[in-house]
């Protein structure tokens, strides 16, 4: 606590004690670095500065906010917990971890976080930083997915809870990890517990926590069409609300069968998504990509709208967009490649 006070970054919710603005803020830190986080966090804000108005606003505005910021589900999640609180607690944010825990989205560590920092809550919020320095210091040389360690780090960071200051002692620790005990090269003379730690004691910090290899990320060829209606539209197809990226709009299209030529690719998934039929032209680009648990080709094809009417098949809406509208809705990290891409050639006539 003593080592937090005096090195603790200077960030945008440190010292907040609105339990939304926490709760937001620690949504936004999952997975995500907190220089990334930062715009977003005030850009977020500034447009939902209360929990009534994020519950108000519709899933479009939310996820256009968002955008860029990248793992979608938890920005629908906030949403939609947000839409409960108003509909069933009238407005209000439980100040109990075990109540937190029942909202959607809602997950050990966010719970802990929230419950501990807004509400002083004696409960330990154990996040990939912590479990690092919980495993240094304590030498725990088992694999950390092993949910016997988890067990563990959790009972240790229990332990080690002070019972009047729990927020500041779960982001001190959380800080230390970010700051001091990184993945990499950790800066072991600066570290508070560096005495005390049995890691460094033993000259395996850097090799913890220890891990499973990952397997090699699968690859999917991908295909998506820019898809000209006569009058210069295009047109763009919003995902399910229960698909990956649910809630995003895209340029219609999708996976590739095993061998299947691309331009018939697009021409089957245009029909199946939305039962029309089109022309494909020339290949204006090809964008790669890697998410968590796979990586992607998107082969991006001119397209001609050829006949038909456009239904949602197996998505949840479409619309023909005129190119400077598509600044209005939010897309994945790829297809706002795209957009700018159309964007670049309208501008050039």
């Amino acid at each position: 606590l003593a080592w937090y006070a005096e090195h603790r970054r200077d960030l945008p919710w440190r010292g907040e004690r609105d339990p939304y603005r926490i709760w937001v803020s620690e949504v936004m830190l999952q997975q995500t670095q907190v220089v990334t986080v930062i715009p977003y966090y005030y850009a977020f804000l500034e447009r939902f500065p209360t929990l009534a108005d994020l519950a108000a606003a519709s899933l479009d505005d939310v996820l256009k906010v968002w955008e860029g910021l990248g793992y979608y589900a938890r920005a629908r999640h906030l949403h939609a917990a947000a839409r409960r609180l108003v509909a069933d607690h009238a407005g209000r944010i439980p100040d109990g971890y075990r109540a937190l825990r029942r909202l959607p989205g809602m997950g050990d560590y966010t719970a802990a976080a929230v419950a501990s920092i807004a509400f002083g809550e004696a409960v330990a919020a154990v996040d990939g930083n912590v479990k690092r320095v919980l495993a240094r210091l304590e030498a725990i040389t088992d694999h950390v997915s092993q949910s016997t360690t988890t067990r563990r780090l959790r009972a240790l960071a229990c332990h080690l809870l002070p019972s009047d200051r729990p927020g500041d002692f779960n982001q001190a620790l959380m800080e230390l990890g970010a700051l001091v005990c990184t993945p990499q090269s950790p800066t072991c003379p600066a570290c508070p517990w560096q005495d005390d730690c049995r890691g460094r004691a033993a000259g395996i910090q850097a090799t913890l926590p220890r891990r499973r290899a990952r397997a090699a990320l699968p690859h999917v060829t991908v295909t998506a069409g820019v898809i000209r209606h006569t009058d210069g539209r295009v047109l763009i197809a919003q995902r399910k609300p229960t698909a990956m990226l649910g809630g995003l709009w895209e340029f219609p299209g999708g996976k590739c069968l095993d061998d299947e030529p691309l331009t018939d690719c697009l021409r089957r998934e245009v029909r199946e998504e939305l039962g029309i039929e089109i022309e494909v032209g020339q290949r204006l680009t090809v964008l790669r990509h890697s998410y968590t648990h796979f990586r992607i080709s998107l082969h991006v094809f001119e397209c001609r709208f050829v006949g038909g009417e456009p239904r949602a098949i197996d998505c949840a809406d479409w619309r023909w967009a005129r190119v400077a509208e598509l600044d209005d809705y939010a897309f994945p990290v790829t297809d706002r490649k795209i957009v700018a891409l159309v964007q670049g050639q309208e501008a050039r006539g």
